[in-house]
Formats: structure tokens, sequence, C-alpha cells
């Protein structure tokens, strides 16, 4: 299991989320319209839920029903991503120039 991000990050996209995660698993880039969170990295260690200002972030067995989706919605997002690609993803504070 995982946390996953949902529909009331669209268009918000706050990186308070990215700045607590401690193992950088939190994805996103400019045209994006909401972040992700990578299951094959996440710790579920639920920091990123707790600051999150738009209440977006469910640990996935918690995901309220309208946002199911958002589970698969995750997991196609990072089907296939190149290391590469994902060095151009938002970073975290620390890690910003």
């Amino acid at each position: 299991m995982t946390y996953v991000i949902t529909e009331p990050c669209i268009g918000v996209k706050d990186l308070s989320c990215i700045d607590v995660c401690p193992v950088d698993c939190i994805y996103g880039k400019d045209e994006d319209e909401q972040l992700y969170i990578d299951a094959e990295k996440c710790i579920d260690c639920a920091a990123c839920e707790v600051v999150c200002p738009v209440t977006a972030i469910y640990f996935e067995d918690d995901v309220p029903e309208q946002w199911r989706s958002y589970i698969e919605k995750q997991r196609v997002y990072f089907e296939g991503m190149s290391d590469e690609e994902r060095q151009h993803a938002f970073r975290p504070r620390s890690q910003r120039t």
C-alpha cells in the first residue's frame, strides 16, 4: 500500500508535501495538473498527508470512493517513467536552485 494524491491537488500543487517527504517520492512537472506519489519509494510515513493544505492525500485504503480512480492514475503516471524524467520533476526545497 501507499499514499495517493487525489483531486483537491489539481490546480493547487502546493509543494509542502515534497518538502517533508523523507524519501523524495513525490513528483510532478510544471505541465502536470497535480503531484504524484511513487508507490515504489513511499515508506507510508504519512508526513505528506499531515501538511497537505487541501486534504488531497490519503492512504490508499482510505481514498474516498469518488476519488478511487486516482489510485490508477498515480500508477499509470509512473509506468515507464525513466530516471532522467524523474530528475526533471519537482524537488524538495533543499534541492531547488
